[in-house]
C-alpha cells in the first residue's frame, strides 16, 4: 500500500546510510496457487508465517528475540520509521523540526490516530511513553537511545517537544525502533502482556502458547488498512519442517537463516529473496567475569578464531567477515584488528601473559531455535579454541531461556546474533557506554568509549562521525570486547500468490502491511 505521508522533517535524512546496490531488497512475488489463510477483502487471503520460536514477550519495550520483534512491530507504531533504504521517514510523527542549536526536536503528530481499543493517540501518550522508557524501573532495552532527552513537553495534543542535553545526530533514527514504540498512557506492561494495544497495521486476535499468534488487519490504521485480513505466526520448531509446510501449502511465508534450507525450499513456485543483513554474529565476552576480565585472555580468544572458517562451516560461506559496526556508512574494516587472520601462536602467547600457560576452561551459552546457525557456530568455535589450549564448554538453551540468561548477563561468553542498526549510536550506545542500559550484557566499557560515543552523538557531519566511529571500532577490537564474526543473509520464502513484500536489511517484517495473498 502506498505510503500517504509526506516527510517535512528538516536536517534528519540518513541518506548517507542508504544501503548499497549489493543489498537485494527484492519484492517477493509468485503466481497462481492457493493459500492456507482465510479469505479477505480485495481478493486477498490471510497469510500464515512459519516461525521457529514462540515470542518470549509481546511487550515492545523489552523485545530482543527476533521472533518477538517481528510480531510486536505489526502491533505497535513508532514516531519515525525506516523505509526500505533505511532512510528516516514519518511514522506517528508526520513532521519534525530540529532547533538550530540541536538542543530540541519538535514533533508534529498525526491527527485521527487511534489505538486498537479505539482510544485516541495524542501527545500525552508520547510524553508518557518516552518518560516511562527512560525510567530505570521499566527495564526498557533501548532506554539509552533516549539518554540525550532531558524533558518531554506536550504543549498541545498534536505537538511534542524533546528537550535535549545537546545535539543528538542519531535521535530520529533511534525513534524508529519498535523498542521505542508508543503505548497508551493508560496501559501497563501487565495489561499488554495478554492484550496488546497499539497503533500498528494489525491488531491482536489470539494466542495459543507454543503454537501460534494470530493478528487481524487494523481498519483504522493511519496509512490505510493492510490488504491482508490476517497474519498468523505459526510455531514450527525447525526450518526444515517449515520448508515441508511451505511445500504442502500450510505456510505461505518464512524467513530462513540457513542457506542450505533456503536452497531446499526453492521450487514448486516458491520464491526466495536473499537479503544481506545489518545483524551480526559474535562471540560475546563478559569482561566482568574472570578470567575474561584480563584483556590478554580476551585477545587470546580473538587470535585463536578463524572467522572465515566459522562462516564457511556454519553458513556455507554465505556472508562476510565483519568488524563491530555494520551500519553501511560507518562499516568497520575487519582487517583493522589484532590478529585479522587466525594466529594460534599469538593466542598462546597472550594466554601465557595472562598466566594460563597450561590453558583454561570457559563456558558459553548457545540458543537453539532463534536462528539456524548457532550450534554449528559454537561447535566450530569450540574446536578452534581447543587448538589454542582454550576449552569451551557449550550450554545449549531453548530460545526463551537463552534470552533470559543473556538479558541478565548470566554467562561467561555467548554465541549471539545481534541486530544491527543504520546509526552506530543506536546500535552500540546502549551496549558499550558505562551508563548504557545493556552495558551489563556487553560486559565492557571504558572512559574512552564514553567520550567517543558522546562525540558521535553531538556531531552531524557524516565524515567527522565516520572518523569517530572508526575510533570506537578500534577501541572495541583492541580490547577484544567481543569477537565479531560475520554478517550473513536472510532468505525470505514466499509461496505462489504472495506479492508485495519487501525484505529489509534490519530483519524487519514491516512490509507485511503491503503484502497480498491471492488465489
Amino acid at each position: 500500500m502506498a505510503r500517504r505521508a509526506i516527510w517535512r522533517g528538516r536536517g534528519a535524512t540518513l541518506g548517507a546510510l542508504a544501503v548499497t546496490g549489493a543489498v537485494l531488497l527484492t519484492a517477493c512475488s509468485g503466481a497462481g496457487g492457493g493459500t492456507g489463510g482465510t479469505g479477505g477483502g480485495s481478493g486477498s487471503g490471510g497469510l500464515v508465517i512459519g516461525a521457529t520460536s514462540d515470542p518470549d514477550t509481546l511487550f515492545p519495550w523489552k523485545a530482543t528475540q527476533f521472533q518477538a520483534v517481528n510480531v510486536v512491530e505489526q502491533l505497535y507504531g513508532t514516531l519515525t520509521e525506516l523505509d526500505a533504504n533505511l532512510e528516516v521517514v514519518p511514522g506517528l510523527a508526520e513532521s519534525w523540526q530540529v532547533a538550530p542549536d540541536g538542543a530540541a526536536v519538535t514533533l508534529t503528530l498525526r491527527q485521527g490516530v487511534t489505538f486498537a481499543d479505539g482510544s485516541t493517540f495524542d501527545s500525552g501518550d508520547v510524553k508518557s511513553s518516552l518518560e516511562r522508557i527512560k525510567a530505570e524501573a521499566t527495564g526498557a532495552v533501548a532506554a539509552a537511545s533516549l539518554a540525550s532527552v532531558t524533558t518531554v513537553d506536550a504543549p498541545d495534543p498534536s505537538t511534542v517537544v524533546l528537550r535535549l542535553s545537546g545535539p543528538d545526530a542519531g535521535i530520529l533514527a533511534a525513534l524508529a525502533s519498535v523498542n521505542l514504540a508508543m503505548l497508551s498512557s493508560d496501559d501497563t506492561e501487565q495489561t499488554l502482556a495478554t492484550t496488546p494495544n497499539g497503533t500498528g497495521p494489525f491488531t491482536f486476535a489470539e494466542r495459543k502458547p507454543n503454537e501460534s499468534i494470530t493478528l487481524t488487519a487494523n481498519p483504522s490504521y493511519w496509512s490505510g488498512a493492510p490488504t491482508l485480513p490476517s497474519v498468523e505466526f505459526r510455531v514450527i520448531p525447525d526450518e526444515t519442517s517449515i520448508v515441508s509446510a511451505l511445500q504442502s501449502g500450510n505456510v505461505q511465508f518464512a524467513v530462513f537463516d540457513d542457506p542450505l534450507v533456503a536452497q531446499s525450499a526453492e521450487g514448486s513456485g516458491t520464491t526466495i529473496a536473499k537479503t544481506p543483513q545489518l545483524s551480526y554474529h559474535a562471540l560475546q565476552l563478559n569482561a566482568r567475569q574472570a578470567p575474561l576480565d584480563d584483556v590478554n585472555v580476551r585477545l587470546a580468544i580473538q587470535c585463536a578464531v578463524d572467522r572465515q572458517q566459522v562462516l564457511d562451516t556454519a553458513a556455507l560461506g554465505e556472508g562476510e567477515v565483519t568488524g563491530p559496526i555494520t551500519s553501511p556508512a560507518y562499516r568497520s574494516d575487519p582487517a583493522a584488528r589484532p590478529c585479522p587472520q587466525r594466529d594460534v601462536e599469538a593466542a598462546k602467547r597472550y594466554l601465557a601473559a595472562a598466566g594460563h600457560q597450561g590453558g583454561l576452561t570457559i563456558s558459553t551459552i548457545v540458543s537453539q531455535g532463534e536462528y539456524a546457525t548457532s550450534v554449528n557456530e559454537a561447535t566450530n568455535l569450540q574446536a578452534q579454541l581447543g587448538e589454542a589450549g582454550i576449552t569451551l564448554n557449550l550450554e545449549v538453551l531453548e530460545s526463551g531461556a537463552f534470552v533470559d540468561r543473556w538479558v541478565a548477563a548470566d554467562f561467561q561468553t555467548a554465541v549471539a546474533l545481534n541486530g544491527g542498526r543504520p546509526d552506530p549510536d543506536g546500535m552500540y550506545g546502549r551496549y558499550f557506554t558505562s551508563t548504557g542500559n545493556l552495558n551489563k550484557v556487553a560486559g565492557f566499557s571504558s572512559p574512552e568509549l564514553d567520550a567517543l560515543f558522546a562525540q558521535g552523538k553531538a556531531t552531524a557531519d557524516p565524515a567527522a562521525r565516520k572518523a569517530i566511529y572508526e575510533r570506537v571500532s578500534a577501541e572495541l577490537e583492541d580490547n577484544a570486547a567481543w569477537v565479531w564474526l560475520f554478517t550473513s543473509f536472510t532468505y525470505t520464502a514466499t509461496a505462489p500468490g504472495v506479492t508485495g513484500f519487501t525484505p529489509m536489511p534490519n530483519n524487519s517484517l514491516k512490509f507485511l502491511r503491503e503484502t497480498t495473498v491471492s488465489g
